[in-house]
């Protein structure tokens, strides 16, 4: 079998590092996309809320509920 051990030696950490970085950079686009998926979706219960609050199927308090109970309870004090 024929190897040249230098360039094999030299591939390895490269190899190592690509795939590192790799990793980080999938992990920091999922988390983006997770993040303005949520933001969207949070937003659009909001709009939907408030719709039914103008056609006076709910009232104000029970949408404020509504509303509150899909917040993270970090956010919840916030507003």
């Amino acid at each position: 079998m024929l190897t040249l051990s230098g360039i094999e030696n030299d591939i390895v950490p490269l190899i190592a590092i690509g795939g590192g970085l790799l990793v980080a950079i999938v992990a920091i686009l999922t988390g983006g996309i997770t993040k303005v998926t949520r933001t969207r979706a949070r937003e659009a219960t909001k709009r939907e809320v408030a719709a039914y609050v103008a056609e006076g199927s709910i009232s104000p308090a029970d949408a404020e509920k509504l509303i509150r109970a899909d917040q993270p309870h970090w956010e919840r004090g916030k507003e």
